[in-house]
């Protein structure tokens, strides 16, 4: 099988199938008029460390991407298999100034340095100032409809029932992926292995 991303032949794009499990970033982000706005995006992660910079991808100016631009600021809560519920309901495209917390019975909870709130059911959030919003322009030279937000950390909230001795347990936390057409994965504790770098090959 060869797949052209042109003329295309399946009925689901294979690319969110292979570059797969993808980590969500559940996004939550107020605009100047102090609405908020939360929503999901499974094209999202780190993206660079010293400073800490994470990104997410939206398709179209959505809310999450113009409310960090004119707040300067957005949230990545962490999506996970207790909340994946509430957190499908969040996509839903409801109108501008309807809150996604209350549709999704979702309680916001005050950041420490940013003005967005996080979730507060979700175990980690991470809070962010936006940085800069890339458009992705197609190699044809067309007006991009895709765009790329960037922020830097500034805060992480932990719940401290997930740390121990000091490390983030991941699995524990049971993050949800994106895979291709309908499909999600977790992470598991039971999955987790260990490896050592060889040496010089960089920092943990």
């Amino acid at each position: 099988m060869h797949y052209d991303s042109e003329t295309r032949g399946l009925p689901h794009n294979p690319l969110k199938a292979l570059v797969a499990p993808r980590p969500i970033g559940w996004i939550s982000a107020m605009n100047k008029a102090g609405q908020v706005n939360l929503a999901p995006y499974s094209y999202f992660n780190a993206v660079a460390a010293g400073p800490d910079m994470v990104m997410f991808s939206s398709s179209g100016r959505k809310d999450a991407m113009t409310f960090a631009e004119e707040g300067g600021e957005f949230v990545c809560n962490l999506a996970t298999y207790a909340l994946r519920e509430a957190v499908n309901a969040t996509s839903a495209p409801l109108p501008r100034g309807q809150s996604e917390f209350g549709f999704a019975g979702l309680t916001p909870v005050p950041s420490r340095k940013v003005r967005p709130p996080r979730v507060g059911e979700s175990p980690a959030a991470i809070e962010c100032k936006w940085v800069q919003t890339v458009p992705l322009t197609p190699l044809d030279g067309s007006d991009a409809t895709h765009f790329l937000v960037i922020g830097q950390v500034v805060s992480i909230y932990i719940d401290d029932a997930f740390l121990v001795d000091g490390v983030v347990d991941t699995g524990a936390m049971r993050p949800i992926l994106r895979a291709g057409a309908f499909d999600y994965f977790t992470a598991e504790p039971e999955t987790r292995f260990s490896l050592e770098r060889p040496a010089g090959a960089g920092g943990r």
